[in-house]
């Protein structure tokens, strides 16, 4: 038998997962429409402004040596480009190219809800919701958090 809390914590468990899936099903249909993959939109999309190749691996959660070919498809593409960094010449970063920036325009109107998952929040609702999380994930929040 089920207690009330083991109800409430399916209920909370699943709708994380009903969220997973609205993010996900959006983002591969936006990414599909332009010919990419989720992964290749996630990357154009984090390259809008130019980004270090570590970084955008970082934020990819990928290795820095499996994120070449995948910038190399985005610029044969005409979408990114490599760049040397200002300060670094050792430094690459990529940048999305005109074309690129017209795809990330596209992208971001046919996943309204992936582009803004939080929308639906204030920013109490929002400072309140990553506070919770970071303490369900064990992870640090910082004291003057701001999204």
């Amino acid at each position: 038998m089920t207690s009330p809390a083991d109800e409430l914590d399916a209920r909370v468990v699943g709708l994380f997962a009903v969220v997973n899936r609205r993010y996900a099903r959006e983002a591969e249909a936006a990414a599909t429409a332009q010919d990419l993959t989720p992964l290749q939109a996630k990357a154009l999309l984090y390259s809008a402004d130019p980004v270090p190749m570590r970084a955008l691996a970082e934020r990819l959660h990928a290795e820095p040596s499996n994120l070449t070919a995948l910038v190399d498809r985005l610029e044969e593409r005409g979408l990114a480009e490599r760049r040397s960094g200002a300060t670094d010449r050792r430094v690459k970063l990529v940048a999305a190219t005109e074309a690129g920036h017209r795809a990330i325009a596209e992208l971001r109107t046919a996943m309204p809800f992936a582009t803004d998952p939080l929308g639906a929040l204030d920013r109490d609702q929002r400072e309140t919701l990553g506070r919770l999380l970071a303490l369900i994930a064990d992870e640090p929040w910082p004291a003057d958090a701001t999204p």
